[in-house]
Formats: structure tokens, sequence, C-alpha cells
């Protein structure tokens, strides 16, 4: 068997783009990299960071796409209320917020208790076209 050494320190940039920064990490990076392939059909590139830790956050792999596409969106499982999202959003404002086109949007889940039936989970978590929609909206009305 061979293995194979992450740094787990830093971010993994698993897409390059040039036209938004999709910042994701664990459960919806599968659905991040689905919107960023949608989207390329449309002619956006989109650049996906997958962050792989939370702590330490890699903020610096995040400023440096958000200085090269101008745009973010942050998708996270958790509420938009108090969410990591939250947190990122916040940094990338601090820290690039010259370089930004709009205000960075999250795409997060619904604002509700965590539902136990699968079906019911499913309808709070992200979607695929919920994050595509958010980055067709900004890029076309800061394109």
């Amino acid at each position: 068997m061979r293995w194979l050494l992450v740094d787990i320190t830093r971010a993994a940039v698993p897409r390059p783009g040039t036209d938004i920064t999709l910042v994701t990490y664990g459960g919806t990076l599968g659905k991040t990299m689905q919107a960023a392939s949608r989207l390329a059909t449309e002619g956006i590139e989109a650049e996906v960071i997958d962050l792989r830790t939370l702590r330490p956050l890699d903020i610096s792999t995040i400023v440096d796409s958000v200085a090269k596409t101008h745009h973010a969106i942050v998708v996270d499982e958790a509420w938009r209320t108090g969410s990591f999202a939250a947190e990122i959003s916040a940094q990338i404002m601090e820290r690039a917020f010259d370089d930004l086109d709009a205000p960075v949007a999250r795409v997060c889940s619904a604002e509700v208790p965590m539902p136990y039936a699968k079906h019911l989970e499913s309808a709070t978590l992200p979607k695929v076209e919920e994050i595509v929609s958010a980055a067709q909206e900004m890029t076309s009305r800061h394109g």
C-alpha cells in the first residue's frame, strides 16, 4: 500500500477558476464541485477552495483567490446565523474588501432544527441548484 501525505494545514484548490471563488469544506465539497461544473457550461469559471480544516484556517488561499476572481460565495451545511460561513465572510471582508466587486454571499442550510428523516434532512441542506443560482446572480450583476 502506498501512503499519500496531505498537508491539512493548507486549503486545496481542486478546481481553478477566474470568475468566482466558491469556498467550502466537508460534506458540501461534492455539491460545490458539481455546481462549478454546471457553471462552466455557462462560461462561468468557478475556483473551488476546499478548506480541509477550519483550524488553522488558511485565509491566505481564500484572499489570493478573491483577489483573482473578485467574487466569493461560502457554502456551508450549518445555518447562516452564527455559522463558520459567517466567520469566513467576515475575514474576507476584513482582508480582501477592496478586491470584491460584490458582497460575499453564503449558501447555507435552512434555519430550522435539523430533521432526522433523510428526505427532510436533504431538503434543508444546501443544494447544487442554490450554489449555481447564487453564482449566476452574482456574476450577472457584477460581471
